[in-house]
């Protein structure tokens, strides 16, 4: 069942939806290739490209899952994912925006509810900003590694779109997972499904936020062989990643399902159940954090004793692990975000050299972790 909610900013403001960011992580207890979006200011907003030597593919897919009831709505379990995939050629095959028209207005209104100090609705627009995934491009023949990408909370899963092109684009399938309930905004066949929650979670819903995403992931390792990228996946190299609540729903999905042969956790808890230590299961995990991030002293305690990769992000922030890693310091450029707006965001550093660390560790972790 999909559920379409009809939400004044008013009543949005009211809400304080999802509180913050550090909230979610923390319970109380086809355009053309030249386009570009802009503020007043008439500064373009743009992804980074990526790096890798292949051109990206992408494919929009809808599964359900009807083994499933959805906590948040109640009937059959829907996901949504965006797959990205190293492309044979990309000629006659546009470029996809990052959100729809429809996707897009909503993310105007919720974005500086989620994470304040973003501009307000009509600042920016979004929907014009593009991705390097062309869509419904032919695959570039051959076995390649699948990475699922489960993306913060309060997010949907376009807000991890460098990053993945950039691992698409060095030879891997990446997977991007929305998880409809919890995200500001899931398009869906059969209409927009908006968040559920209002204000910082209790402990409570945000373990049925977890419980779901790690059931959403396992789901879709389940369905990889219906993608439209079967044909080159290869289902003994599968990871997993995520950011903030995806960053522990990716480490427990991992700990229950040993099909994932790695996990990178960028910035999640992991004291929502116990986790076996020092190995929590076995196999390559990385666990990586920003410098800035106010959450330091929790994640330093709830990760402690585990064996694994650790890296920290220099001046980088919370945020910075995602697309306003990119987005955020041209916002500021333009002047539709204040210094410190930006420092809380995405941290001080200068988004070139902290967007190619990320890539690179994170890249690098996982050519690894398969070549063991």
């Amino acid at each position: 069942m999909t559920t379409n909610h009809a939400i004044s900013r008013r009543t949005l403001a009211r809400g304080a939806l999802l509180g913050s960011a550090t909230a979610l992580l923390a319970p109380a207890g086809a355009a053309p290739a030249g386009a570009s979006t802009a503020g007043p200011a008439g500064v373009p907003l743009r992804l980074p490209a990526p790096t890798g030597p292949h051109p990206v593919g992408l494919r929009t897919v809808h599964l359900t899952d009807p083994s499933r009831t959805d906590p948040w709505v109640g009937g059959v379990r829907e996901v949504m994912l965006t797959v990205l995939y190293p492309a044979r050629t990309v000629r006659g095959c546009p470029r996809a925006p990052q959100l729809s028209p429809t996707a897009a207005g909503i993310f105007a209104d919720y974005a500086p509810l989620v994470h304040p100090g973003l501009p307000e609705p009509g600042e920016v627009d979004w929907g014009a900003v593009l991705t390097h995934g062309h869509v419904d491009a032919p695959p570039l023949p051959g076995r390649r590694p699948v990475l699922l990408y489960s993306p913060g909370g309060g997010d949907s899963r376009t807000l991890g779109t460098s990053l993945a092109e950039d691992l698409a684009s060095h030879g891997r399938v990446v997977v991007l997972v929305d998880h409809p309930g919890d995200a500001t905004q899931v398009e869906l066949p059969g209409g927009m499904r908006t968040t559920v929650l209002f204000g910082p979670p209790d402990p409570a819903t945000f373990r049925t936020m977890v419980d779901t995403r790690v059931a959403d992931l396992r789901f879709v390792l389940d369905r990889l062989g219906d993608l439209p990228t079967a044909s080159v996946t290869d289902p003994r190299r599968l990871g997993a990643y995520g950011h903030s609540a995806g960053g522990t729903a990716a480490v427990y999905a991992a700990h229950d399902d040993a099909r994932i042969r790695a996990v990178a956790n960028l910035e999640g808890y992991l004291d929502l159940r116990p986790l076996d230590a020092p190995d929590p299961f076995g196999r390559p995990l990385l666990l990586f954090r920003s410098e800035g991030f106010e959450g330091a002293a929790r994640i330093d305690s709830s990760w402690a004793g585990l064996r694994a990769h650790r890296a920290v992000l220099r001046r980088g922030g919370h945020g910075a692990f995602t697309d306003y890693g990119a987005l955020v310091p041209q916002l500021h450029a333009a002047g539709l975000v204040t210094d410190a707006a930006r420092a809380a965001l995405v941290g001080t550093g200068d988004p070139a050299p902290t967007r190619a660390a990320l890539r690179h560790r994170v890249g690098d972790f996982f050519e690894r972790s398969f070549r063991s």
